[in-house]
């Protein structure tokens, strides 16, 4: 019996720990915002970039699974790593901290279509938990782990709260 509950409480304290690590958010863009199509709004945007936005859309409303990367369930880096393969056939570091790394540091007002944000959403200011994928006009796309795959907007407080940095992907073939 001492064994059973040792096993549950440590399963318990293992999992907490897992979750809080996890790369989460705790807001997201609200209503009915958070569905519309950004692909008609492009413009003049390059194939590729329509590509990536229409696949990034295909995923929201998917839930959040610590370590997920399917349209089943899926983390933050797991998204991002899941549209990069389909879009450019190009396979991105697992985790956010180390798609952080192995980006190209670029500015904030030098974003565009495909480059990624990241965030430190954890108890460090300076380690980078959260990553999302850039759309354009200031929106990027994410995995919160209290809604799933959704947009949001970089000028929110809490992202800009939270922001860490940015990156753009070198060695991608776009069209």
């Amino acid at each position: 019996m001492k064994n059973s509950k040792f096993l549950h409480l440590s399963l318990t304290i293992v999992f907490a720990i897992l979750f809080m690590s996890s790369c989460s958010t705790s807001k997201s863009i609200n209503g009915g915002d958070a569905y519309k199509t950004t692909i008609d709004n492009v413009g003049e945007k390059s194939k590729s970039d329509k590509k990536l936005i229409k696949e990034a859309e295909k995923w929201l409303g998917t839930k959040y699974i610590y370590g997920g990367h399917s349209r089943e369930g899926t983390d933050c880096s797991g998204f991002v790593m899941e549209v990069y393969l389909a879009v450019y056939d190009f396979k991105l570091p697992r985790t956010s901290k180390d798609q952080q790394q192995f980006c190209k540091s670029i500015k904030k007002s030098q974003l565009r279509i495909g480059d990624l944000v990241f965030f430190a959403t954890g108890k460090s200011k300076n380690k980078v938990s959260h990553v999302g994928l850039y759309i354009g006009d200031g929106t990027f796309i994410h995995a919160s782990s209290s809604k799933g795959v959704v947009k949001s907007q970089l000028s929110q407080s809490y992202y800009q709260r939270t922001y860490h940095s940015s990156g753009r992907v070198e060695g991608v073939k776009k069209e």
